[in-house]
Formats: C-alpha cells, structure tokens, sequence
C-alpha cells in the first residue's frame, strides 16, 4: 500500500475475487492500511517528537514509553504512531486524521460498486487497562451502531439488565484480527452473519468520557 493508492478499488477487487458481498457484511479494514493509503506515513529521527505532536495530552510517560490521548479522544501507547508495518527503516505509520471519515468512504465506494453499502470498521490494535496482550478496537465506524445497548432489556430469567452495553464493533474487528494477524499482511476482512446495530453512528460513542463519574 501506497500513498494515492485507491484502497476502496482495491478492497473491491478483493470483495469481487472473494465471491462479492452480501446484505448485512461488515467489512473490517486495518488502520494501517488506511493511514499508507491517507499518506499518514512519515520519516523521522524522533519518534517521541512526533509522538508529542499527535497527542492531545499526554496521560503517561516513563521515558520514550508514552501513553497519550490523540485528537480522536483515543488513550492508547505512543498516540497510535506505529513502527511496525511501516515503509521501512526510519518510518513510522500514524493514525487518519478521521477514521469515521475514511470508514465512510469507503462504505460509500464499496457500495457504489456492488450496489449495496456494507458497514465498515477500520481497526487498529490496543492494549487494555490491567490486561495482558492486545486486541484489535475499532478506531473508524460507518454504518452501523458501535455499541449495542441492553439496558432496560430483561435477561433469558427476565431480570432488567441495567448496565449492560456491548461494543459491538471493538468484538467485530477483535474477531476480524484473528483472521488478519499482526504478520500476516491481510489489510481487510469481511464478517458474515452478524446482524449489526441499525443506524450509522462514530467510533467515539466507544470511548469513555473523562468526566463520566463511575462511582457516583
């Protein structure tokens, strides 16, 4: 993947090799794909530099190891700048500008192609709070609903849940992940029969707001 490159004609040739869409796919892309293809690669000396730059504030730091919050609202290791899968020595990958946007562009030009719009999310790997190992997060949605909300909904003994509400798009490209790898140069997985949120909402409806007082 190339900057300029046209990634949505170049999933669609890949949707059309692999047999085409179907009503209710949700095709997930990696971020990393969409950020070479956005030109969101760049050379530097100073990785932390441009770490710095990307983050709207940073939430921890014990050296070059940062955790920050980007511009998207995301909290994740080094603002979203990546080594790996990179052009090459000395480059680093960074996140979109607008995941939410790049996700509905291509939403739209897969659709145009095969005369129906499949949703989109365009992912990327995280670590977790007080959790080993990483899983792949939606960082893009379009769509669909990120969150499926259960709240007020009784459970199979017909207790009302209360709290309940799923990220449905974090499971969808965790799930996707699995069949892309982190190795594997796979840029784009389509999963099939899952029966997505109505609606077309954002990847920031995910993240968790600051003020949000979880003991009140």
């Amino acid at each position: 993947m190339q900057p300029g490159d046209d990634l949505a004609a170049l999933l669609g040739d890949a949707v059309e090799q692999a047999g085409g869409l179907e009503e209710g796919d949700v095709l997930v892309v990696a971020q990393k794909a969409v950020s070479k293809a956005e030109g969101r690669v760049e050379q530097t000396d100073d990785v932390v530099a441009t770490i710095l730059r990307e983050a709207r504030a940073v939430r921890r730091r014990r050296g070059d190891l940062v955790i920050a919050e980007t511009k998207h609202g995301f909290v994740c290791a080094s603002a979203g700048v990546d080594k790996s899968n990179a052009p090459g020595e000395g480059w680093i990958v960074l996140l979109p500008e607008d995941p939410d946007t790049s996700a509905s562009r291509i939403r739209s030009a897969v659709g145009e192609r095969f005369g129906h719009e499949p949703a989109v999310i365009v992912s990327d790997s995280f670590g977790r709070a007080w959790r080993q190992g990483t899983t792949d997060v939606a960082i893009g949605v379009a769509g669909m609903r990120p969150l499926l909300d259960l709240r007020g909904k009784p459970d199979a003994h017909g207790y009302e849940l209360s709290s309940t509400v799923i990220a449905v798009a974090d499971e969808l490209a965790g799930a996707a992940e699995l069949v892309m790898g982190k190795a594997n140069g796979v840029p784009a997985v389509i999963v099939r029969g899952y029966s997505v949120p109505p609606g077309d909402g954002s990847a920031g409806e995910l993240v968790m707001p600051p003020e949000r007082d979880l003991f009140p």
